[in-house]
């Protein structure tokens, strides 16, 4: 029996047992970390798992003498690795008192989205998450000459052929496990820089942009960890005359979505001016390498806005402009952003903060 036939046994075909991949984040806010437990039979609602445990002191979120920190199940996912009724389990992490860990960012986004001056703006969220393939052994891109480089960037964005196009494989199997999972995974393209990529989550509505956007981290790291590629989600991968990697975040909000809503759009863009280093500082760690006013990026000390304008801090689409209503894009964050982090803080900036106060 080749070992192909054991990873594709159909366990409801003799039990009614399943496999949940419990999934949280680690101690550096970018490793994604996972464990399994078999369930008495299939579970729909987060609410019926129970919670787990994990060692917090391998994770560096937790002392040695202290190191039990305890898993809350807050999303489920169909499981593309396993199938059948098998789960992926997105978890926040927990001191045994119930006190969120520092390092759980989605606590505090849950608390944003919950509030009812939120959750009567409905904001929904379309994260661009580009990220860069890496062959594993030298660190160095995709399809580029070992200790060299390729040809100047312009064939390679949403390019096609053998010279322009590395690691499509990958990509597209994201993509259908993405789907097969229930994320609501909206499309993908090849980016500017050879060995780039981006797919696209959203739109989603509040803390589940969070949840499926890791939810997709999660699912590309165990694909690229099946192809034997590494998997990059830094700003700035190459440097010199290369595109840097960001996750460009769309968002609007129901007074944006409805007629007129343009003249909300721009007071909300005030705001997030007002703000400005604030988001910066919360958008990504080596983010300053890749907001360089070059590469499609607008300086990371300097705000700015505009219509159809890639080099501006928040983009406003032509079409939003015609219409008087839709949606805007902050371009300011990096690849490597906690999605519950900028999400929340976008709309705690422009639906709850005042500034006259």
């Amino acid at each position: 029996m080749a070992m192909q036939d054991l990873l594709n046994l159909n366990l409801s075909d003799h039990t009614s047992k399943i496999i949940a991949e419990y999934i949280w984040i680690g101690g550096s806010g970018m490793d994604i970390r996972s464990k399994a437990r078999t369930l008495p039979g299939p579970v729909s609602d987060p609410k019926e798992l129970p919670k787990w445990n994990y060692d917090g002191s391998s994770t560096g979120q937790a002392p040695g003498e202290d190191s039990e920190v305890i898993l809350y199940p807050q999303a489920i996912f169909k499981d593309p690795f396993r199938r059948g009724d098998n789960i992926l389990v997105i978890c926040d992490s927990y001191t045994p008192a119930g006190e969120p860990i520092p390092t759980n960012k989605r606590a505090p986004a849950a608390k944003v989205f919950s509030d009812p001056k939120v959750v009567e703006e409905v904001p929904w969220f379309g994260l661009e998450q580009e990220y860069t393939l890496l062959q594993k052994d030298v660190n160095w891109p995709l399809g580029w000459p070992v200790g060299g480089y390729p040809g100047p960037q312009g064939p390679y964005y949403c390019g096609t052929g053998a010279e322009k196009a590395y690691g499509r494989d990958i990509v597209n199997a994201h993509y259908k496990a993405c789907i097969y999972a229930g994320i609501n995974i909206s499309g993908i393209n090849a980016e500017v820089m050879p060995g780039q990529w981006e797919f696209q989550v959203g739109p989603a509505v509040g803390i589940s942009a969070g949840d499926e956007l890791w939810c997709a981290r999660y699912i590309l790291e165990r694909i690229t960890e099946i192809a034997d590629v590494k998997l990059s989600f830094d700003p700035k991968p190459m440097q010199g005359d290369w595109n840097g990697a960001g996750c460009h975040t769309n968002y609007s909000t129901k007074s944006m979505r409805e007629d007129g809503g343009y003249e909300v759009i721009k007071k909300a863009i005030e705001k997030l001016k007002l703000r400005h280093k604030e988001h910066i500082a919360a958008y990504g760690e080596g983010n300053e390498r890749r907001l360089t006013g070059k590469h499609e990026t607008a300086d990371i000390n300097t705000f700015s806005w505009g219509v159809a304008n890639r080099g501006a801090s928040v983009r406003v689409g032509r079409e939003t402009e015609q219409r008087n209503k839709g949606y805007f894009e902050d371009r300011r964050p990096a690849s490597n952003m906690d999605p519950y982090v900028v999400a929340s803080m976008i709309a705690a900036t422009t639906i709850l903060w005042d500034p006259e106060k």
